[in-house]
């Protein structure tokens, strides 16, 4: 049974790269009908709460990762702060103190930034010395006697450690230059390195997937489940996610909070598509995929060694196709909040008008790359008439040929039938034609009368679906535009 986790730190909110590896475990779970757990890493328990933590469940959420563990929903392996287990963890490091594996120390900060000073100052590096390790045991129990404070290292044994990644392979490090590091500060609060090890062997983790950021501290971990009597688990570190200027991902190139883009508009599976194939490929070309289709291919053996760069056109260019791909009434329901924000939402968008906003949505969805553009195109169709642009209007609309052009059309239109995209452009041309004006001059003016800009989807289409009524009334405000002076 595979058994993952995601153990984000309560930060806040959830970042790209903390959202990408979630869904690389998520995705492993499901796809081998695994668990998925989520443990929130937290060793302060005076500012940790549900609350630190619910911009980082909210981006979660959003993306559709649901847990079979965790704070919320309970588990066998509970409780799933750090911060209600830090006994358990007490517990184990006097027990490696017990098992041979390590060590009290009673060396001061103070102490040990003057020895690092020292050695600094002869032009060396400096690694703990195993003072402690050597100390007399009346010294130190001298010392225990009079409540000394001491931390708990763990002592390192000679040789190499190994552990097979299952991205980058096999990779080894020689103990050498790995000092006896802290499992337990002197005020009884556990390291990372303790807490996580103790946390995946308690909670039975098969497999550890992270970024490569981790792969420095894995052999101290590795060490760690060894003193244990434990297997570690499976590790497969997975690139890091690069801004466009190669660069580690970070504020500076935008929203980094996965929240942000749920805010600016972008989908859930679009970014789910997206954050998939920064650092995996399933192999071929193929880059469009559903949740379904990503479980149904997705290995760790399909993760690349190299970091993954974020490319925010990309992004733009997913989630065009997966606003392309939903269905008008799902459309809808993605942006009725964002209707109502702008006072554009009626309930009858859902039932009388059903059918005449799904029209109007499959024209509009080729040209929108987010939803509040989605919302910004639809604007004209859903008020009883749209504000002039300015701009527009003098550029297109001052001409009093146009004008008396857009009154000639409007007598044409209220004539016609049937109203639709072919018959329109038949009479609108016609129109142009017989007044001795450029059918583009019209085509401009039309667009700005009925839409109040310059752009918009197919003209034709777009006045059929906007009815004759309103196009008429549009129409006829503009002929009656007065030009600026």
């Amino acid at each position: 049974m595979v058994r993952v986790r995601f153990a984000p730190s309560p930060t806040g909110y959830l970042h790209v790269g903390g959202a990408r590896t979630a869904l690389f475990n998520w995705l492993f779970a499901r796809r081998h009908g695994g668990t998925f757990v989520l443990r929130i890493e937290d060793t302060d328990a005076e500012r940790s709460s549900w609350d630190m933590v619910a911009g980082i469940v909210d981006g979660l959420r959003w993306l559709g990762l649901d847990w079979d563990e965790g704070p919320d929903v309970g588990g066998p392996h509970g409780p799933y702060f750090q911060s209600q287990r830090l006994d358990r963890y007490r517990e184990k490091a006097h027990a490696l103190v017990g098992g041979g594996h390590a060590y009290y120390c009673y060396c001061s900060p103070e102490e040990l930034q003057r020895k690092r000073a020292d050695a600094e100052g002869r032009g060396e590096a400096w690694t703990y010395d195993r003072a402690c390790l050597r100390l007399p045991r009346e010294d130190a129990a001298r010392l225990d006697a009079q409540g000394a404070a001491r931390a708990i290292r763990f002592k390192v044994p000679a040789g190499e450690t190994r552990f097979d990644d299952l991205v980058h392979g096999a990779i080894a490090f020689d103990n050498a230059n790995i000092e006896d590091f802290v499992v337990l500060r002197s005020d009884g609060q556990p390291t990372y390195h303790l807490s996580v090890v103790v946390d995946d062997i308690d909670m039975e983790m098969t497999h550890v997937v992270r970024g490569d950021d981790h792969i420095s501290n894995t052999p101290k971990q590795v060490l760690l489940y060894e003193a244990f009597g434990s297997t570690p688990p499976r590790f497969a570190h997975v690139p890091l996610i690069l801004g466009p200027d190669k660069k580690r991902l970070s504020k500076r190139h935008g929203a980094t909070s996965v929240m942000e883009y749920h805010r600016l508009g972008y989908l859930r599976e679009a970014m789910v598509n997206f954050l998939a194939l920064l650092g995996w490929s399933p192999g071929g070309d193929r880059e469009l995929f559903t949740r379904d289709e990503l479980i149904a291919a997705f290995t760790l053996e399909g993760i690349s060694g190299g970091n993954a760069v974020f490319n925010p056109d990309k992004l733009d260019w997913f989630n065009q196709q997966h606003i392309g791909r939903l269905a008008p009434a799902d459309l809808l329901g993605r942006i009725a909040d964002r209707l109502r924000e702008r006072g554009l939402w009626r309930d009858s968008l859902e039932t009388g008008e059903a059918a005449w906003i799904a029209a109007v949505l499959e024209l509009l969805k080729p040209r929108v790359k987010k939803l509040d553009q989605l919302v910004d195109e639809l604007a004209p169709f859903l008020v009883d008439m749209p504000e002039l642009d300015p701009s527009a209007a003098q550029k297109h609309l001052a001409d009093p040929a146009v004008r008396a052009a857009l009154t000639e059309l409007c007598g044409r239109l209220d004539m016609l039938e049937p109203f639709d995209a072919q018959a329109i452009e038949t009479t609108l041309r016609a129109t142009a034609e017989q007044l001795g004006i450029k059918a583009a001059s019209l085509i401009h003016a039309t667009r700005v009368a009925v839409t109040g800009r310059t752009v918009s989807a197919g003209l034709f289409e777009l006045l059929a679906l906007l009815g004759k009524p309103r196009v008429i009334s549009r129409l006829g405000r503009a002929a009656r535009y007065t030009p600026q002076a």
